[in-house]
């Protein structure tokens, strides 16, 4: 690797610790990141209670549970709490843990409740959310966190994860994973709804959107007492399944973010020659068990699939719609809806209006009567998918029609004589055409 820019910076309101390094062809090891690590830990003095926030196995790809063994190999016991981000997702299994976490013992783990364990750390103003959002939304939106957060003692909590576009907030993590990685019932709800009005198709793979401006309102505002500091990673899988970690990006500032997703939009958004008829995406197992994150397939190809085209997704783990129990029902109940049709039902149903965050799902989840989506959940019935507004998939035939294995990303023919597009995992990217 080459040599890391590595630099102190006086902020406006904090010490800013900024490091740097990532190209379209840099290709980082477990040895860099350990160095680069190292490098960052001796630079604030090697901090005595650290709190480290990783994402949950959803982002088993982000290398963030490597960073997080490294982190643990690195400090030892200094390392006294680890909170995977896991906003809305059920807690990690110890199965998962293992997995993602080699090594880790697990009465390091905590387990973050969305509905009980967080606190508020302050409004951002109505009238701030009004002007990014255009008038879109004109409701003041709570700055919420777990508790251990603010009230645990540490002198650095220490946020890992990938920068990659996203559905809500245009660029994944940063700020991202604090404020609803482990937010609570108000901030998620609210984030969601608010961005699912201004529009996914105006949010997806933007790095400064309306939410993200809020959030950063929120930690320009509220987090001066919080240590807080970021390790972003930019990861870019090639069309033989092969992945490479392009970037590191380690910084308690803005800039930060903003560095990791100049690289992400370049190495994680896809533009393709012509819009296909058909796109066939696969959900990894070890990834994918729900509809709340397996619609990543439907939110990551939208912008590529043809008018009247057709969207099949293959998730032979996915057994349930909902994270969350009391979300799965709704989505159960409402199903996948338009936008305008979902703004309707929010107007008329208390239980729907109650849960914003589901509300903005449904939204995301629907394409627009654009094109079809065929659906082929391992472990959800052919009626429960029908009853969301999806076409039932035959898992065991599509699962022989198309190898999962060893397609590449790209251009196929199918069986039949027609042309397909092949995205190996839509969580890692965003795939954009010319739309007639």
């Amino acid at each position: 690797m080459c040599a890391v820019p590595f630099k102190i910076v006086a902020g406006a309101s904090r010490m800013t610790l900024y490091f740097s390094v990532g190209s379209e062809t840099t290709s980082l090891t477990t040895d860099d990141l350990r160095d680069a690590l190292k490098q960052t830990f001796d630079a604030i003095k090697r901090p005595e209670r650290v709190l480290l926030l990783p994402p949950d196995a959803t982002r088993l790809f982000s290398r963030a549970g490597e960073l997080t063994v490294l982190c643990h190999e690195l400090l030892g016991d200094r390392v006294k709490d680890i909170m995977p981000a896991l906003g809305t997702h059920t807690p990690m299994k110890p199965a998962q843990l293992d997995h993602m976490f080699p090594g880790v013992p697990h009465d390091l783990f905590r387990p973050h409740r969305w509905r009980e364990d967080v606190v508020e750390l302050g409004q951002v103003p109505a009238d701030f959310v009004s002007e990014v959002t255009g008038g879109i939304y004109t409701k003041s939106w709570p700055a919420q966190v777990n508790k251990m957060l603010r009230d645990g003692g540490h002198d650095l909590i220490f946020s890992l994860g990938q920068v990659v576009p996203h559905e809500v907030i245009g660029m994944a993590n940063y700020n991202k994973n604090v404020f609803v990685g482990t937010g609570g019932v108000s901030g998620i709800n609210e984030s969601h709804y608010l961005s699912a009005m201004v529009g996914i198709d105006d949010t997806l793979g933007i790095a400064d959107t309306p939410l993200r401006k809020i959030l950063n309102y929120a930690s320009d505002h509220f987090c001066d007492n919080m240590p807080l500091l970021y390790a972003l990673t930019v990861i870019q899988q090639m069309k033989d399944g092969t992945k490479h970690t392009r970037g590191l990006f380690i910084g308690d500032d803005h800039e930060t973010f903003f560095r990791a997703a100049e690289l992400a939009r370049k190495v994680n958004i896809t533009h393709l020659p012509k819009a296909p008829q058909h796109v066939v995406a696969y959900l990894d197992p070890d990834e994918f068990k729900s509809t709340w994150l397996g619609n990543k397939a439907i939110y990551r190809t939208r912008k590529a699939i043809a008018t009247g085209g057709r969207l099949t997704v293959i998730g032979p783990a996915v057994e349930e719609f909902g994270e969350d129990p009391r979300i799965d029902q709704l989505i159960r109940k409402y199903g996948y809806r338009t936008k305008a049709e979902v703004m309707q039902l929010v107007a008329e149903n208390e239980d729907l209006a109650g849960d914003p965050s589901a509300a903005a799902h449904l939204v995301h989840g629907s394409p627009e009567n654009r094109f079809e989506v065929v659906y082929a959940a391992g472990k959800l019935t052919d009626e429960e998918i029908a009853s969301v507004g999806f076409t039932p998939g035959d898992l065991d035939a599509l699962m022989k029609r198309y190898d999962v294995h060893s397609l590449e990303d790209g251009f196929h023919t199918d069986v039949d004589g027609s042309e397909f597009y092949f995205v190996q995992n839509p969580a890692l990217g965003l795939w954009e055409a010319p739309l007639n």
